[in-house]
């Protein structure tokens, strides 16, 4: 089956308003930028619930499309490295759902496997088990929504908190080899949610840096089989290799390195 699109605006064209779309990526590696952009593009594209472990930065990923406006709700475990987020959040236009990092890994993979929810110790004596921690705000100052009591059950004389798993409409992911059949090798830490969201999804979309002939690839190496893929695209040269650092951090040399 051949499953490649010509564009990554032809890939998306069909992502409706109201969509719950899980997006791979960590900081800024691995994230389907180039996806994210043809989501942009796509007035239609709004009002989304997004599901990542974080949201870009002002300028580049995710960040982009909260500032057109288009994010209405995520689900998240940083999301730190954005002042429009922060802005948006604080004055009761994008509600938050912030889930500890491990748990945001798990509720994906257990929505791709069909697991309706699981047990975990953490969260366990916090507001993330307990409820109240602030979803969405009012604009001045207030908590419009908060999140709600999770059930907390006893194993072996241990308190754990149930944790719903996550199923999604979309997936949006970024690999760095593929084939037309859609099966995809990540590249060491670029391969972080994004299998995790492909698995999650009724939808996938991949964003691909090399393209190459079913069977080129060692089985064994590949890392997501092409039956979680639905759609792939590959990049421009110039695409694939526009890859930006989070934040960079350099050592000044001393006179005796020089």
């Amino acid at each position: 089956m051949d499953k490649r699109c010509s564009t990554a605006a032809q890939a998306v064209a069909d992502v409706p308003a109201g969509s719950r779309v899980a997006v791979g990526g960590f900081g800024l590696v691995g994230i389907p930028a180039t996806l994210i952009k043809a989501l942009v593009d796509r007035p239609e594209a709004r009002d989304l619930e997004i599901v990542s472990n974080n949201c870009g930065v002002d300028d580049w990923g995710l960040g982009l499309l909260l500032s057109a406006g288009r994010i209405r709700r995520i689900v998240a475990s940083y999301v730190g490295e954005n002042k429009e987020f922060a802005r948006q959040y604080l004055a009761g236009e994008l509600e938050v759902e912030l889930t500890p990092q491990g748990t945001l890994a798990e509720r994906l993979r257990a929505g791709g496997a069909g697991i309706a929810a699981f047990y975990t110790r953490t969260g366990v004596g916090t507001q993330v088990a307990e409820g109240g921690l602030p979803w969405r705000y009012d604009g001045v100052g207030g908590v419009a929504v908060a999140s709600p009591a999770k059930p907390v059950a006893a194993f072996d004389d241990r308190e754990f908190v149930l944790e719903r798993a996550l199923s999604v409409d979309v997936a949006l992911v970024r690999a760095w080899r593929g084939d037309r059949h859609g099966n995809l090798v990540f590249r060491r830490s670029a391969r972080n949610f994004n299998p995790l969201c492909a698995r999650a999804a009724r939808l996938t979309i991949a964003e691909v840096e090399e393209l190459v002939e079913p069977g080129q690839m060692d089985p064994d190496a590949i890392h997501l089989p092409g039956i979680h893929v639905d759609r792939v695209v590959t990049l421009a040269p110039d695409d694939a290799l526009d890859k930006r650092i989070e934040k960079r951090t350099v050592t000044a040399r001393s006179e005796e390195s020089r």
